[in-house]
């Protein structure tokens, strides 16, 4: 049965909603219960993919691929793992950040989806919070407003391992200059608290005055996620791996009518089992 591993850069941002409030941000982003990194569940994450599908398979490629009421679809679907979350430096417009939990647990899913390739996982838990792992060594970087100076450089197996996934081919030739690997506990606290918090409103309509104002949060453009489909049932994953080859585009998540959601797919990282 074939297994297929999909990368998803974020075009736009993003609003995988949570459905509840946590502290002033009215509507959060879905996050993992232990870890707190944002998250694109696998039914919202399937959900989109059908509803994707509809433009480019007839019913009954639908019912096989997706499933219906009475019977499960011949594929199954992962949530959307975060791999390399943005984050405002001042070296730059932005960087893109990792740590070594998230390398590794990408290491594990590489295998489960049979795609060869040992990735050298950084070590950096042991070192200070002011520490990193970065492109050029002894470098300052300055995220958000934290300092933090690279002690060694990133292996290039964890950049060679990760670039199938980006499919602008502009984007995947920055990888190696803005990438930076943070302890687990610095990139939780970006994670945690580096997604943008945006005021939106509802305003009367003669008056303009303020009827609803609330904040919503959003995972910034240029995230990028992962996800791995598996085959239930032989070529099952045929069919959608064309229609990702017309269309490599996707919506998800909330907020569609101002311009959020959009990831740009690529099936590049896939294996056979």
């Amino acid at each position: 049965m074939k297994t297929m591993m999909l990368g998803l850069l974020a075009e736009t941002a993003i609003h995988p909603g949570a459905g509840r409030s946590t502290g002033f941000v009215d509507l959060p982003v879905a996050r993992e219960a232990a870890t707190d990194y944002p998250v694109i569940v696998g039914s919202s994450f399937k959900g989109a993919l059908r509803e994707r599908s509809r433009h480019h398979l007839d019913d009954e490629a639908l019912s096989d691929s997706f499933g219906d009421q009475d019977r499960a679809g011949g594929v199954m679907f992962s949530d959307a793992r975060l791999l390399l979350l943005p984050v405002r430096s001042l070296s730059g417009a932005y960087r893109w950040v990792t740590c070594p939990h998230l390398i590794e647990r990408f290491e594990r899913d590489r295998m489960r989806a049979g795609i060869d390739g040992e990735i050298k996982r950084p070590n950096v838990h042991k070192l200070s919070s002011s520490e990193a792992l970065g492109s050029t060594q002894g470098e300052n970087i300055f995220l958000e407003e934290r300092q933090f100076t690279t002690s060694n450089l990133c292996d290039d197996a964890v950049e060679r391992a990760i670039a199938p996934l980006i499919k602008s081919p502009g984007a995947r030739s920055r990888l190696a200059r803005q990438l930076v690997v943070l302890t687990d506990e610095d990139f939780s606290w970006f994670a945690r608290y580096g997604l943008g918090v945006q005021a939106r409103n509802v305003l009367e309509k003669e008056t303009k005055r303020s009827t609803n104002l609330w904040y919503e949060e959003t995972i910034p453009a240029d995230a990028l996620f992962y996800a791995i489909l598996h085959e239930r049932q032989r070529n099952a994953l045929s069919t959608l791996e064309a229609s990702f080859t017309q269309n490599p585009y996707v919506r998800m998540g909330g907020n569609e009518t101002v311009g959020q959601g959009w990831f740009a797919l690529t099936t590049h990282a896939q294996g056979g089992k």
